[in-house]
């Protein structure tokens, strides 16, 4: 099995199963400092400044856009939460954990939040 960050999203009809406890536990193991609130995979940041908070909100939404799979983000000065979930599932999706593999391999340090 390939690692999620060498996957791709793909498109999820309505009615698609969502990911069952045990694959979202499996999935977890891929993804570190990400976890599930609220039936959502949530990641929180903290940076230095608004910079590069705002920066780092920009390569997400790119990234986002470019797999075709939008968070929701709550953004501050310095500090951005990431939470994914799959509508048309109506709950989590392999996409949410491809997306959050990816935008863990976008960061060359480790922000903590």
């Amino acid at each position: 099995m390939s690692k999620l960050v060498d996957r791709t999203s793909k498109p999820l009809p309505p009615g698609s199963p969502a990911l069952s406890p045990d694959q979202i536990q499996q999935n977890l193991t891929e993804v570190p400092q990400w976890k599930i609130e609220d039936s959502a995979l949530v990641r929180r940041f903290k940076f230095e400044n608004y910079y590069e908070t705002i920066s780092f909100l920009v390569a997400v939404a790119m990234l986002a856009q470019r797999e075709d799979h939008h968070p929701d983000m709550e953004v501050g000065y310095n500090r951005l939460v990431i939470k994914y979930s799959t509508h048309s599932v109506g709950g989590l999706s392999e996409n949410d954990f491809i997306c959050a593999a990816k935008i863990n391999a976008l960061i060359p340090w480790d922000p903590q939040g």
